[in-house]
């Protein structure tokens, strides 16, 4: 472990003599070293656009760039053609949402089925269908360890239900949803599946081909990857009927005034110059993640979770929402702390301790307002954390809530 933090120069950094602890990893990642020198080492060796140049510099960023997508799609289980390059996974759903639209697939009267635990992405997208009129969205709720209600999913989804979107571990509660069982359940009723990976793609090993999903959208920044990075895995049969949703250079197969045609799969749904240094850097990241090994983390994960959860339920001042169970959760804990408003105890903690948390709504308001209307704050882990981290949390948690009582 000691190894390991060495290649991330974020957790070297001091603030009056503490070093930096890092527990927003569910709203980004910190980045390797390997990753951060390939970014600079194509802004200073070689910058150039992509399939577009036959000069040296443009097919030396082609290949790096083609590489790192291959490296992508075998990461994830998916063929190449399969896999789009996106800036995060709210891009990735959003795309999704308007190629379904604009391809005419929902007809009026037809349902979107999702869950009362979906991040901002996976919900307001769909709402922009509802107030066209074209669908109604229903939602599946929880139960009272925080995990989803199975048995309301199944009596909820019907004929009418054309898409199940859901998330695979959510960025709040922090539960693990059964994906497989969830898209067995959509599959047979016909409707399409889409899995927002945000928060487990980082964590845990996806293969696409077993998830029983149409669509998987993932978040690059989240998985040690650069700013601005994202994807979208659909199958390839989908990709080839649907309509792209932006439309401009590198997407085309041929134009002229009146109409064009598309490019090949998967550039038919990469518009423009994309994110060359972003999907470059996110191929390192993924070698990177290789390198440790996605059990090595999710074991990592759930070892820091259970001790989190143990710990932190000992200060009496500190309620968790959460299933408190690691098996069933990600490595986030949601909580609040007695007396005191979740900006001021997130602030405190950081000018106190160094710690870093996340206050606030989560971009996940409808679940965490009915939870606490002022918002909550929440602590997420990843590889690099360790146990004499959440050491530091917990005390600074204890002197913090005894000085409010």
């Amino acid at each position: 472990m000691q190894e390991l933090r060495k290649d991330f120069p974020v957790l070297n950094r001091e603030v009056d003599g503490k070093k930096v602890i890092y527990f927003d990893n569910a709203a980004t990642s910190l980045k390797p070293q390997i990753v951060i020198d390939a970014v600079n080492e194509y802004y200073s060796e070689g910058t150039a656009n992509i399939h577009r140049g036959i000069h040296k510099l443009s097919e030396e960023a082609s290949i790096k760039y083609e590489k790192a997508h291959d490296k992508l799609s075998e990461f994830f289980g998916a063929k190449k053609e399969e896999f789009i390059l996106t800036k995060n996974a709210t891009e990735a759903i959003n795309s999704v949402m308007y190629s379904l639209f604009i391809g005419d697939f929902f007809q009026k009267g037809d349902k979107i089925l999702l869950t009362e635990m979906e991040h901002h992405a996976n919900l307001v997208p769909w709402q922009l269908l509802e107030r066209k009129g074209i669908v109604k969205l229903e939602f599946v709720g929880l139960n009272k360890d925080f995990t989803l209600n199975m048995k309301e999913l199944e009596e909820k989804i019907d004929s009418k239900t054309k898409l199940v979107s859901v998330a695979h571990a959510s960025n709040t509660v922090a539960t693990i949803n059964p994906v497989k069982e969830i898209g067995k359940i959509a599959k047979d009723n016909k409707s399409l599946f889409l899995i927002d990976g945000a928060q487990s793609a980082p964590h845990t090993e996806v293969n696409f081909k077993k998830l029983n999903a149409d669509f998987f959208a993932f978040a690059g920044h989240k998985m040690l990857g650069p700013s601005g990075t994202g994807g979208l895995i659909a199958k390839k049969e989908l990709l080839e009927k649907l309509e792209p949703f932006q439309y401009g250079g590198s997407m085309i197969h041929s134009v002229e005034f009146h109409k064009s045609s598309w490019n090949e799969l998967p550039w038919k749904f990469e518009a423009g110059t994309p994110h060359i240094t972003g999907m470059i850097g996110l191929g390192k990241a993924v070698e990177y993640l290789n390198k440790v090994g996605m059990e090595k983390i999710r074991k990592h994960e759930k070892e820091l979770t259970k001790y989190a959860l143990e710990k932190m339920q000992e200060i009496p001042s500190v309620k968790l929402y959460c299933p408190k169970d690691e098996e069933k959760q990600a490595g986030i804990i949601l909580f609040e702390a007695k007396n005191i408003e979740a900006h001021d105890l997130a602030l405190t903690l950081d000018e106190f301790a160094n710690i870093a948390v996340r206050s606030g709504m989560h971009c996940a308001e409808p679940l965490v307002s009915k939870i606490n209307p002022k918002g909550l704050d929440r602590a997420s882990f990843y590889l690099y954390n360790t146990k004499e981290e959440i050491d530091e949390l917990v005390k600074a948690l204890n002197t913090i809530t005894e000085s409010f009582k």
